[in-house]
């Protein structure tokens, strides 16, 4: 069985709604055999006489290779790409490419795994998750949102995890706070030995942060760079580029969709992002005047 993406037309078995969110099974086998957790999806949209050419992209909330082959994904109704989603219906057909992108990094040997998600990108935990109970490594579970109607999967974490703390700016469910006032409780509670995380860019710099004041390895998954209106999902559009730091300490421009999702929390250079740092390889240099300025 090749590692290596496949463009398949893929039924939908159900769509339904999951707090402001909705959840999408898919029928396909192909994709379902292949994926590995932090890869992503990306389904077209529109229909045969749609102006959409650009995909959405998604991570994978769960896959069921033996259950005729399921792929599962989560997303918000936030434009018309997305909103045209929602509206498909049981036996419905979808064009899907997949699985693309980086996995995650899984340990060696059981250790303890603390995973941080925020909004509907942090459905992408949870096939993580199965995996790493799979291994033997305690998983606990940090997820937090705004309001408790935008923190998914809570009741899963609580399920499945050996602990789940949720966290809510307004209160309304579990602790109120941001997932960086309360992170460092947790990794100390937890004693975690690496920290995962999926969700909006300030949570995964937040995370990144967290993990390293406690000398841990970080892995997060920049799903957002995928475009909340689109993109090609294979490296061709050059929509996702972000400044990354090498094991050379080289700055480079990579791809979110190609080069990850998932990266070195550490590596990614926060401070920097929507820009092209003016030491990153292959940046645009200032062009001399003849009088010694530049322009």
């Amino acid at each position: 069985m090749s590692d290596s993406p496949v463009q398949t037309s893929a039924t939908v078995l159900t769509v339904r709604g999951v707090q402001d969110y909705h959840a999408m099974t898919l029928v396909a086998p192909a994709v379902a055999e292949r994926f590995r957790p932090g890869q992503f999806v990306a389904l077209a949209v529109g229909g045969d006489h749609s102006s959409r050419l650009i995909r959405r992209c998604f991570g994978v909330y769960e896959v069921k290779p033996d259950y005729g082959g399921t792929v599962e994904v989560v997303f918000a109704d936030s434009e018309p790409g997305t909103a045209w989603l929602a509206g498909r219906r049981s036996r419905d057909k979808l064009d899907v490419l997949g699985p693309l992108g980086r996995p995650f990094r899984l340990p060696r040997d059981p250790v303890t795994c603390l995973l941080v998600g925020g909004g509907p990108g942090g459905a992408a935990l949870f096939a993580l998750a199965d995996t790493l109970r799979r291994r033997g490594c305690k998983v606990h579970f940090v997820l937090g949102g705004a309001t408790g109607r935008h923190v998914f999967g809570s009741r899963m974490a609580q399920r499945i995890g050996d602990s789940a703390t949720v966290t809510t700016e307004d209160g309304s469910t579990g602790e109120r706070g941001t997932v960086r006032e309360i992170l460092p409780r947790v990794v100390a509670e937890t004693g975690a030995d690496v920290v995962y995380a999926c969700g909006p860019t300030p949570l995964l710099r937040a995370v990144t942060r967290v993990a390293a004041e406690f000398g841990l390895p970080s892995q997060v998954s920049v799903q957002e760079f995928l475009g909340r209106t689109g993109a090609c999902g294979i490296g061709a559009c050059m929509t996702c580029v972000l400044p990354v730091q090498g094991e050379d300490g080289v700055t480079r421009m990579v791809r979110a969709c190609a080069d990850g999702p998932v990266l070195r929390g550490d590596r990614v250079r926060w401070g920097d992002l929507g820009t092209i740092p003016f030491d990153a390889l292959g940046a645009p240099r200032a062009a001399a005047l003849p009088d010694g300025g530049a322009r």
